[in-house]
């Protein structure tokens, strides 16, 4: 397998592994790559003796690689079906180990503050609203300067969780587009441009003058690009923000199998389109040395790793969830 960017970071920032160092390879959802990217770079420094190698490629590819075990750990904003883990020969359990918001990220010049209402949003990327100015838009920002400019929608052209948990959200608020798209990890849209992964995406909107896309918050917040609030069930209009993300969440609770979206939060401070994250683990290794060094990682992750999430974009998850999360890890072996 190739060596990721997280490979060379480490080396990059001075931090040469043993000889005999435990390597450990995953792969998956670009949505949190790079808050795990931080925490190889800050576990290695600790714990030199391990070297985890992420590769960002999606979650689609990500649960395909986990179950042809060719990696010893996948990732998947999606989870995984109960399908998709009786295909699992080794069996699998979902660790939550983070979660972030799904933002749309746009490029308009002297646009700031945009608005969109729930039906703007579908209508958007459902091709039905196709100019800057179209009245469904204006009417949620009367006093915005908004150009008659044709609207370009961005979307993942890789199976991703992230296009999971958007069009979970835009299947729950609009009935046109549960018919007419639908959502899974990929989808036909009937309007827009692909790019790969959230960097894809956000290269995309970036580069193109006119363009709105969705993408993990911490992409648009390192490239600098605005976001729109967007209108809850409550019909407030929030801005993605650790807080407004962590009260959506806080509405949902875990079942049994750690898997569950706030698809649509009633929270009335609560921003719409946010998420867990899941690490995809095996549920025996034949290798007792690798178990150890991926549960010592994860347990990191769920415990120190926390800390960097807001900085770089994402939701610390509330002490209930890390504490359902360690329960699963335990059930390894």
């Amino acid at each position: 397998m190739k060596k990721s960017l997280f490979h060379f970071a480490i080396l990059a920032a001075g931090f040469t592994a043993p000889l005999h160092a435990q390597q450990l390879s995953g792969a998956g959802a670009t949505f949190p790559a790079p808050l795990y990217q931080r925490w190889a770079v800050e576990y290695n420094k600790q714990v030199p003796a391990i070297e985890v190698n992420y590769q960002s490629v999606g979650s689609g590819a990500g649960v395909k690689n986990f179950l042809q075990g060719v990696v010893d750990f996948g990732a998947s904003d999606a989870a995984m079906t109960d399908a998709e883990i009786a295909k699992s020969p080794r069996g699998a359990v979902m660790v939550p180990v983070t979660a972030g918001s799904v933002v749309l990220a746009y490029n308009l010049e002297g646009v700031t503050g945009l608005r969109l209402s729930r039906a703007a949003l579908a209508g958007i990327f459902l091709g039905t609203i196709t100019k800057w100015n179209d009245p469904a838009i204006v009417a949620a920002n009367p006093d915005l300067p908004l150009p008659a400019r044709p609207i370009t929608v961005a979307y993942r052209s890789d199976g991703s969780g992230t296009t999971y948990v958007f069009t979970q959200h835009l299947a729950a608020i609009s009935p046109e587009f549960d018919e007419e798209v639908g959502y899974d990890k990929s989808v036909t849209f009937p309007v827009g441009v692909g790019g790969k992964g959230n960097e894809g995406v956000t290269a995309l909107v970036k580069q193109t003058p006119g363009c709105i896309g969705y993408v993990e918050f911490g992409y648009a917040e390192q490239n600098k690009l605005p976001v729109a609030s967007v209108e809850n069930k409550s019909g407030n209009f929030i801005m993605p923000t650790p807080l407004s993300g962590a009260a959506a969440l806080a509405s949902v609770e875990l079942p049994e199998n750690l898997r569950a979206w706030p698809v649509d939060t009633t929270a009335p401070d609560g921003y719409p389109i946010a998420s867990f994250t899941w690490l995809l683990l095996y549920k025996t290794y034949d290798n007792a040395a690798k178990l150890k060094a991926l549960k010592d990682f994860v347990t990191y992750g769920l415990t120190e790793g926390q800390s960097f999430a807001v900085d770089l974009g994402y939701i610390p998850l509330p002490e209930s969830v890390v504490a359902k999360a360690n329960a699963a890890l335990s059930t390894i072996d």
